[in-house]
């Protein structure tokens, strides 16, 4: 879907809201960076015995409302304010205790109270998972790496939104293994990730603002106008995302 009129793709995305952590604006002008496995049914899986659960930086609660059934005694933490209403308007009728947080090394939550921690694209403090979950209890987890979209920031001028090489499967791995946690099964891709017209970028780089931080169509309107013309010409632009998931257990206290 790509449309001639730069300044009306550019305007629509910027009046479109980025409360939550909602796509739907742009649902068919951005597609892929899914990877092979599906995160909700690993979810699923693990929710079928767990009866205490933590979602990690939930977002607006989107992903955490669409696994109900949740278990009876359900937490979800956020650290983005605008969010936090959000997640509540939607969690609290099924249930769930959203808690904010200003301190992302910290899970606020008793030792040893939690039997699943889950976690897509948030903070892993590996440490704090560990210390939260019951010996026995599991944690899922789905990460950004740190190679994702970097032909995106190439393309317009910024830098990289992470060092190359500093997050990754390698890193998360070492980081579980040092806090005392087991891997017991990992994955990682590189999906690619396509968008369509210049309004769906724009969209997207106000809701994933981490990726180029000081992002603004002002600040990089040569780059925007130059890309707007090769979508035009070729229908899209595909990138690389960086994807990887990990399933880690807290060993029983005998064995550890």
């Amino acid at each position: 879907m790509v449309a001639a009129d730069y300044e009306e793709l550019v305007a629509a995305a910027l009046a479109a809201p980025v409360e939550g952590w909602d796509f739907g604006w742009s649902a068919g002008r951005v597609r892929g960076s899914d990877p092979s496995w599906s995160y909700p049914e690993e979810a699923r899986a693990l929710l079928a015995t767990a009866e205490r659960l933590l979602d990690v930086d939930t977002g607006g609660g989107e992903l955490l409302a669409s696994l109900r059934p949740l278990p009876r005694h359900t937490w979800a933490t956020e650290g983005w304010p605008p969010n936090v209403a959000v997640a509540r308007a939607r969690l609290e009728p099924l249930g769930v205790t959203v808690v904010p947080t200003t301190d992302r090394e910290t899970l606020p939550l008793p030792d040893g109270s939690i039997d699943v921690v889950l976690n897509r694209h948030g903070r892993l403090a590996a440490p704090e998972v560990r210390r939260v979950l019951r010996p026995g209890g599991v944690l899922l987890t789905q990460q950004v790496g740190s190679e994702d979209c970097a032909e995106l920031n190439h393309a317009l001028g910024a830098p990289p939104a992470r060092p190359p090489g500093s997050w990754d499967l390698r890193t998360a791995r070492e980081a579980l293994s040092a806090a005392g946690m087991e891997p017991i099964r990992t994955a990682e891709e590189h999906p690619v990730l396509t968008f369509h017209d210049v309004g769906a970028l724009v969209h997207h780089l106000r809701l994933v603002a981490w990726q180029v931080p000081d992002f603004s169509p002002e600040r990089y309107d040569s780059a925007l106008r130059r890309l707007h013309r090769r979508m035009c010409a070729e229908g899209r632009l595909d990138v690389r995302a960086h994807r990887f998931l990990i399933i880690a257990e807290r060993p029983d206290d005998g064995r550890r």
